[in-house]
C-alpha cells in the first residue's frame, strides 16, 4: 500500500504522551513515521558524550503499533558546543561574513571540522540503532543546499577547480572573455571573489561549483549510511528550489526520490483560474502543485517519496490558509496520481515553541484531534482500502518538459526579466518554464519532466512515439548534444515547441555568433530573431487568417518577446501592435515526421492552454472548468483515471471510456456521467 504518516518528534512534546500519540497515529491508519533528523544536541549533548537511548521507545512504539520509521541523521542543524568550539565551521554568507548561529544549515559542510564530528555522530546513531526492526529506511541530512558558502577554503576550492579544467588562465580568459573590463588574468591568484563578480561567465561557474559542493556532501553521508542500510532504501528530503541543489544529480545517489511539496491551500486551489501568481518554496495553483509532483518523478523518472506536505498552516504565523474540506483529500490523490508511493506530512503535532509554533501539524496546540486529524484518519482508511491497487504508480504524459539547472543560475543574475529596481529578477528561468506547464495542465494534458543533463540518454524516436510534444523553454545554456536531441525527437514525429531564450548561449553562457535560436533550430523552424523586447503590459497575440491555432480572449505574451522572422516556416499568429505586429509570435514547420514550433514569448495561460492543447490535440476527456483528469498504471498493469474537481460548484463529467470505479467496483460505461461534489475525487480503473 501507498506509506502514510508523518514526522514524529516525541523530544518536542511538552508532556510524555507515546501511547496516546501511537494510538492516535494508528487509528489514523498512519503506517509511516520520520524521526531523529532534527535533534544532534539530544543525540550528543556534549563533545563525544551522546544520548543514544531516548529514542529507544519511540522505535520500540512503532513497531507495537506496526508503524515503520525512516530514522533521519540530524547534520544539518549543528549543537552549540560544536558551534563554540570550532566557530570556524559557520559558513560564510559572504567573504568574511559567518552566517551567525541560531537557524540550521548554517555550518560549512565542506569544512574537516564539521565533516569530523558530522560523521563520529552518525555513525554513533547507526551502530545503535540501525538494526531495529521498526527502521525501514533512512534519511541523510534534511533539504540540503540552503547556502551558498563563500568562506576562504571553498574558494580556494573553486580556483582549484578551474585550474584543473581550464589548464591556464590564458586559456580562461579565452573561455570567459576577460578582455573584457580589464578581467585578464596573469595569474591564478589573480582571481577575484565573487561577491561583487559581474561576469556571467564566473557567476554560472561559481554557483554549479556550489551544487557540485552539495552534491558531493551528500554522497559523502550517504556512503556513511549505506555502510549501515543493509537492504532499507536511504534517502534523503529534496527541497527542490533550494540554491545550491540539483535534484538530477543528488537523486542519483539513492534508489528513490523523496521531496517536500508544500502549497497554498484554500482558495489558492480553486479552478478556474487565470491569475498569474510568483511561485517560491510553496506553489501556488492548482497547476503548481502538479508541477511539484512531475518534477519530483522527473528527478529520475520513477515512483516517490513525499517526506513533507502540509498538515494545516506552512511556514511562519503570517501564512495560514488550512486546506477547505477535501482539499488534503484532492492533494494527496494529485500527489499519488503523479507517482507518489508516500505521503508523509510535516508533521504530527503542531510545536509548543520555536520559530514554527504556528506550522500547523495534524493536532493543533491543543493536541486533541480536530478537523485536520478527522480528514487525514479518513484518509489513512482509504488509502488501507485500495491496497496495492494505488501502488508503484507510473504516471502517463503527452508533453515533455525540459528542465536545466545551468540555465537557470545563469538566468538569475543575468536574466532576461527585470524587477522593480533596474536589475533582474531574482529568477528569470522558472517563469518561462512554468508558463508552458502550465498551459499543458490548463489544456487538460499530463507533463513529464526531464532533465537536459540526462536528455540524451532517452531514445529520442522513443519518446516521440510516447510525447506528442516537448517544449523547450528557457534552455538558454544549450548544450549542442541536447539541441540535436531535440530535432532529432521533431523528425521523429514529435512536436518541438521552442520558448523563449532557447539555444541562444552555449554551456559557457556566451552568446552564440549564429542566427537565434542556434545550433540548427532556427533552420529547422524556418524562423530566425534578431530582436527582442521586454514588455511593460500583457501584449495581445492574434491568430493569422486561416491558422489552426484558436486564440481565446486574454491570449497575450508576458514580459518578453522575440521578434520572430518566418523564412520557410509558417506563422500562426503575430502580435496586436503597431510595431510588433509585423512579427511572428508563434510559427510551425514540418520537420522529418514532426514539426518545430517557436513561441519566444512568455505565454498567458490562456495563450499557453491555446497552443499546448492544439499541438497535441484535443484530451481524451472534455471536462467542466474545475475538473481535471490525470492517469497512471499501477503496479498490477491497470490504468487509473483520477477524476478532480476543484471548486466548490458541483461538476458533471461524460466518461469517455468503460471501467471501474475503484472505491465501490461499479462498473461505468462509456458515455456515461460521473457525478462529483465540491472538492471531490472519483477514480476509474480500466485495462492498459
Amino acid at each position: 500500500m501507498v506509506l502514510f504518516g508523518a514526522a514524529y518528534y516525541h523530544e518536542y512534546q511538552p508532556s510524555p504522551r507515546l501511547d496516546e500519540d501511537f494510538a492516535l497515529m494508528r487509528a489514523a491508519g498512519f503506517t509511516v513515521i520520520r524521526v531523529g533528523e532534527s535533534v544532534w544536541s539530544t543525540w550528543e549533548p556534549e563533545d563525544d558524550v551522546y544520548d543514544l537511548e531516548w529514542i529507544t521507545p519511540v522505535l520500540d512504539a512503532a513497531r507495537e503499533h506496526g508503524i515503520g520509521v525512516i530514522l533521519g541523521t540530524p547534520t544539518y542543524a549543528v549543537p552549540p558546543w560544536l558551534q563554540r568550539r570550532y566557530p570556524e565551521i559557520n559558513g560564510d554568507v559572504a567573504t568574511g561574513r559567518p552566517f551567525g548561529w541560531g537557524a540550521r544549515q548554517e555550518a560549512d559542510i565542506t569544512h574537516a571540522a564539521f565533516r569530523f564530528h558530522a560523521e563520529r555522530v552518525v555513525r554513533r546513531i547507526l551502530e545503535r540503532h540501525a538494526t531495529h526492526p521498526a527502521i525501514i529506511g533512512f534519511q541523510v541530512d534534511n533539504e540540503p543546499g540552503n547556502v551558498v558558502l563563500f568562506n576562504h577554503g571553498v574558494f580556494e576550492r573553486f580556483r582549484d577547480r578551474l585550474r584543473h579544467r581550464y589548464g591556464s588562465v590564458d586559456e580562461l580568459n579565452r573561455e570567459w572573455g576577460l578582455t573584457y573590463w580589464s578581467h585578464k588574468l596573469s595569474d591564478w591568484s589573480d582571481l577575484w571573489r565573487p561577491d561583487a563578480n559581474s561576469l556571467p561567465q564566473y557567476e554560472l561557474a561559481w554557483r554549479l561549483f556550489q551544487a557540485d559542493l552539495t552534491t558531493e556532501y551528500m554522497a559523502w553521508q550517504t556512503d556513511i549510511v549505506n555502510e549501515y542500510a543493509g537492504e532499507r532504501f536511504v534517502t534523503t528530503c529534496i527541497s527542490y528550489t533550494r540554491p545550491t541543489m540539483r535534484d538530477d544529480a543528488v537523486g542519483q545517489l539513492f534508489p528513490v526520490t523523496a521531496g517536500n511539496p508544500y502549497f497554498k491551500a484554500q482558495d489558492a486551489l480553486a479552478l478556474p483560474d487565470t491569475e498569474v501568481k510568483p511561485q517560491t518554496w510553496w506553489t501556488q495553483g492548482t497547476w503548481a502543485l502538479y508541477q511539484s509532483a512531475d518534477w519530483m518523478y522527473g528527478t529520475k523518472h520513477a515512483p516517490f517519496l513525499v517526506t513533507e506536505t502540509g498538515a494545516q498552516s506552512i511556514g511562519g504565523p503570517e501564512m495560514n490558509q488550512p486546506a477547505w474540506p477535501g482539499q488534503r483529500r484532492q492533494s494527496v490523490w494529485a500527489l499519488i496520481s503523479r507517482g507518489a508511493r508516500m505521503i508523509e506530512y510535516w508533521h504530527w503535532h503542531t510545536l509548543h515553541f520555536g520559530p514554527e509554533t504556528y506550522w500547523g501539524g495534524v493536532l493543533p496546540h491543543s493536541q486533541r484531534p480536530g478537523r485536520t486529524y478527522r480528514e487525514i484518519a479518513e484518509i489513512g482508511a482509504e488509502l488501507k482500502a485500495l491496497g496495492d491497487r494505488i501502488t508503484g504508480l507510473r504516471p502517463d504524459a503527452q508533453v515533455g518538459i525540459l528542465y536545466d539547472h545551468a540555465s537557470k543560475w545563469s538566468m538569475g543574475a543575468s536574466g532576461f526579466l527585470p524587477g522593480g529596481d533596474g536589475t533582474p529578477v531574482e529568477d528569470s528561468y522558472s517563469p518561462a518554464v512554468e508558463a508552458f506547464t502550465r498551459g499543458a495542465f490548463d489544456a487538460g494534458l499530463q507533463s513529464r519532466v526531464y532533465h537536459a543533463s540526462a536528455l540524451t540518454s532517452h531514445n529520442p524516436a522513443s519518446v516521440a512515439a510516447e510525447l506528442p510534444v516537448f517544449v523547450a523553454a528557457g534552455y538558454y545554456v544549450a548544450d549542442d548534444a541536447v539541441l540535436e536531441w531535440l530535432l532529432a525527437y521533431a523528425a521523429a514525429g514529435g512536436h518541438l515547441i521552442i520558448g523563449p531564450r532557447t539555444g541562444y548561449a552555449d554551456t559557457e553562457a556566451r552568446a552564440r555568433t549564429e542566427v537565434a535560436p542556434g545550433g540548427g533550430l532556427s533552420d529547422a523552424a524556418g524562423a530566425f530573431y534578431d530582436e527582442y523586447s521586454n514588455l511593460d503590459s500583457p501584449l495581445p497575440v492574434r491568430a493569422t487568417p486561416g491558422s489552426p491555432l484558436d486564440l481565446p480572449p486574454g491570449a497575450a505574451a508576458l514580459q518578453w518577446i522575440e521578434n520572430y522572422q518566418a523564412t520557410t516556416g509558417t506563422v500562426l499568429a503575430s502580435y496586436d501592435h503597431p510595431f510588433h505586429g509585423g512579427y511572428a509570435a508563434v510559427t510551425t514547420r514540418d520537420h522529418g515526421a514532426g514539426r518545430v514550433i517557436t513561441a519566444g514569448l512568455i505565454p498567458s495561460p490562456q495563450l499557453g492552454a491555446a497552443l499546448l492543447g492544439w499541438a497535441a490535440g484535443a484530451p481524451q476527456w472534455q471536462t467542466p472548468p474545475g475538473v481535471r483528469v490525470h492517469s497512471a498504471v499501477n503496479a498490477r498493469g491497470e490504468r487509473l483515471w483520477v477524476v478532480q474537481n476543484w471548486s466548490w460548484e458541483p461538476a458533471s463529467v461524460i466518461v469517455p471510456l468503460t471501467g471501474e470505479n475503484l472505491h465501490t467496483g461499479d462498473r461505468v460505461e462509456s458515455g456515461g456521467t460521473l457525478e462529483l461534489g465540491s472538492w471531490d475525487v472519483k477514480v476509474l480503473v480500466t485495462a492498459t
